[in-house]
């Protein structure tokens, strides 16, 4: 019998990619005793129209150079490769159909588990995947999961006080972003010179999507 594989999806904006994330991404390998974790960059956030601040290839090309060498991570571009706004379940049918039979487990903040009934499908969601929740110190995912009707699985991860915000707002103020984003990341980002200018402003009567 074919032994059933185990494979974690996260995905996210990384605009850009930062320590913060691997860590985290490192933490839930562990936890899941995950044969890959798939990295997915977004095209477009539903929830933010219009407001990543680098382009889909590039964001995509920084998270590949982040996680370059590592045999349990993987970039999936096939948000990017799709186009427009990034639904989670139309990702989830994607990948259930390419592994039938493995075990696939969909990585949500706490944040993103308050929402989560206001996601396209989210019933759908939790039918394709295993919910799990990242749990930082100090907040309790039961707490903030009202009209959640799913189980989930909450996995402890380590706090790291570093967001794609933060450094894109070091970048624009001219300060040093080493040791906040991995060196291949920074080296892109010089070379590229990206996040010099101001944030992206929303498109005018764009409302928030869900997930």
């Amino acid at each position: 019998m074919a032994r059933i594989g185990r494979i974690g999806v996260f995905g996210g904006t990384f605009d850009p990619p930062h320590v913060g994330h691997l860590i985290v991404a490192q933490d839930v390998v562990e936890a899941l005793r995950l044969d890959r974790l798939l990295l997915v960059p977004v095209a477009e956030p539903p929830h933010k129209p219009g407001r990543t601040p680098a382009s889909a290839d590039a964001r995509a090309r920084m998270l590949e150079a982040a996680v370059a060498g590592d045999p349990r991570m993987e970039v999936s571009r096939v948000e990017i490769d799709r186009g427009g706004p990034s639904y989670t379940v139309d990702t989830l049918r994607w990948l259930r159909g390419r592994h039938p039979e493995d075990e696939i487990h969909l990585v949500v903040g706490v944040d993103q588990l308050r929402g989560f009934a206001r996601w396209r499908e989210p019933e759908e969601v939790a039918r394709l995947a295993r919910l799990v929740v990242l749990s930082r110190e100090g907040v309790d995912p039961a707490r903030v999961a009202a009209g959640v009707d799913v189980s989930y699985r909450t996995v402890p991860v380590t706090r790291v006080d570093v967001s794609s915000s933060d450094v894109r707002g070091r970048i624009r103020e001219g300060r040093s972003v080493r040791y906040q984003v991995p060196e291949a990341v920074r080296r892109i980002i010089e070379e590229e010179q990206l996040y010099r200018q101001g944030e992206t402003a929303p498109r005018k009567g764009a409302g928030a999507l869900p997930r």
